[in-house]
């Protein structure tokens, strides 16, 4: 029974990750429930981290939504459990993917934020201070690609790594 409740997680990743990977850039696609809990380990992210200052508090949202599946990954890894290490970087891999919009509308200011304005009308976003800062605020598009990429490559090797574990498991049963 596990052995097929592996492989169907396997399948739904699978689909899961062709249809992230092909979510628009400009954030107008369904990112499903999975943005939900993503965003609860972003906002904690600003939260925990903002004693480091601003600019570690800012990121921080973003770095946090990325670093918790990081972080159960490692875990799982150390308890011998490479199937669940496996599903967690798939997550890390969805959550570079959710963040891609967010990154790319740092001159645009166009997606609605978690309060339901644009960044136009509050003054801006994470990724608009964070890449205003450090001077690269005409990359966002290119950041957000990247991101993107990175992240569909993450979630591919994670299904690939899962189905490897799953295919050793059931030879090995």
């Amino acid at each position: 029974m596990a052995h097929a409740a592996r492989w169907a997680l396997v399948g739904v990743l699978a689909i899961l990750t062709w249809r992230f990977a092909r979510l628009p850039l400009d954030g107008s696609g369904d990112t499903g429930l999975l943005h939900l809990p993503d965003l609860v380990f972003h906002e904690a992210g600003h939260i925990i981290l903002s004693p480091f200052g601003r600019f570690i508090g800012v990121l921080g949202g973003s770095l946090l939504q990325v670093l918790i599946p990081v972080v159960c990954a490692i875990a799982f890894l150390r308890e011998g459990n490479p199937f669940g290490a496996a599903v967690c970087t798939w997550w890390a891999g969805q959550n570079l993917i959710d963040l891609a919009p967010y990154i790319a509308d740092a001159r645009r200011l166009q997606l609605v934020l978690l309060g339901g304005f644009t960044g136009q009308e509050v003054e801006g976003h994470d990724w608009e201070y964070l890449l205003a800062t450090i001077g690269w605020l005409r990359y966002d598009v290119t950041l957000g690609r990247a991101s993107q990429a990175i992240g569909a490559l993450t979630m591919t090797g994670a299904v690939l790594w899962a189905a490897v574990i799953a295919g050793l498991r059931n030879r090995n049963d």
